[in-house]
Order: structure tokens, then sequence, then C-alpha cells
């Protein structure tokens, strides 16, 4: 078996997790830098992290979770929220492409002008689409990252987004994807793994 299937096989959503076991910045960077080879469209690279390590700050998020003990038990509670006005970074992300000498001036503006249009054109709604998808790939990628690197994860939607935006001091420009607990699994809490559906009830061939 190789490697990347073993990883896949071994991920779980921790229920709960082991107390003290911290997570240090530098661990937690090198996830990031993993995670940071991931795909975004037109590579505007949407989704921001927060990271919360502090207790009181994670017992708040505690209460915003509906008083769920993993987040509290967590060694870290990773916000992920994806920037609905990315598009507006795009000459800036794209720079590099033009200084590199990879494409010429104008075929930098070429692709600055048709990416912002792109996204102006199909409206408010659709920049929200793209944060959350965007968001989302990413974060599948974190949790697979952490579990290389040892640690065990849970994606969460059973929290107040609003909530959390006022205990974080997130701006309406970034929408709350989802929250992610950190930590080391307490393995005897786990149950079996969820039925999952035979592939060819979720797979069509045409």
């Amino acid at each position: 078996m190789s490697d990347f299937i073993q990883l896949l096989k071994e991920r779980r959503s921790a229920s709960n997790f082991l107390p003290n076991h911290p997570i240090t910045e530098q661990q937690l960077n090198d996830i990031f830098e993993l995670v940071k080879l991931g795909p975004s469209a037109f590579n505007l690279q949407h989704t921001n992290y927060m990271v919360v390590l502090d207790v009181e700050t994670k017992e708040r998020l505690q209460k915003a979770a509906n008083g769920q003990y993993k987040v509290f038990s967590s060694s870290a509670v990773i916000i992920v929220t994806g920037d609905k006005n990315a598009y507006q970074h795009t000459a800036e992300i794209y720079q590099g492409l033009k200084m590199l000498g990879i494409v010429n001036k104008q075929e930098y503006d070429h692709m600055v002008n048709d990416t912002v249009s792109f996204y102006q054109s199909r409206g408010e709604e659709f920049q929200k689409d793209e944060a959350i998808r965007n968001a989302s790939l990413s974060a599948m990628l974190f949790m697979l990252a952490a579990k290389e690197k040892g640690w065990d994860s849970c994606p969460m939607i059973g929290f107040d987004p609003q909530e959390v935006k006022e205990i974080l001091n997130i701006d309406d420009q970034n929408e709350v994807v989802m929250m992610i607990t950190l930590g080391k699994e307490k393995v005897e809490s786990r149950r079996p793994r969820g039925y999952r559906k035979p592939v060819s009830e979720f797979v069509t061939y045409i």
C-alpha cells in the first residue's frame, strides 16, 4: 500500500482529543507550507486561516460551537475563511509572472483584465460561491497535510458563523467556511467508520 493510500485510509474525523498536547507555530507552519501548494481558481488563493491557540478564545469558540468539547480539548482551532474579493488582488498575484519574464506586459495586462472581468461579470453570489469552493479545497488539503505530520482533525459546521466572526473580528469580505479542530485523537473514543456508498451509487459514466 502506498503512503498516500494509507494516509487516506487513516485520516478520520476525530470526535475527541487528548488534552495537553500543544502544537507550536512552527509545526503549524510546516503544515501550511504544504497547504499553500494546493489549487485555487486562477491562482487567486482565496483561502485564509485563523489559528486559535489561546485558551480563553477557544472557550469562546466552544460556546459559539454549541458547547462541543472537542473545540476546547483540541490543540488548535482553525477557522477557514474564503475571500469573496480575491479577484481584486489579481494584478498583485500575477506580478511575479511578469517580473520573471514568463509573460510580457501585454500578456500580463490581458490575464489581469480577463480574470477581473470574469469575477465582476458574474456578481456577488458567484464570488461568494468561489470563496466557499476554493476554501473547501484548501481545507481538505490542510487536513491531509496535518495527518501526514501526525495530527488529527475534524471539520465542523456546527457553529454560529456570525458569533465566530465577532469573536475573531472577521470582516464581511471573508466568508466563514468551516471550523477545523486539530490535535491528537483520543482513539478509544473513536466510533467505527460510517457507511460509505459503493462507487456505483455516486459515480456515473457517460
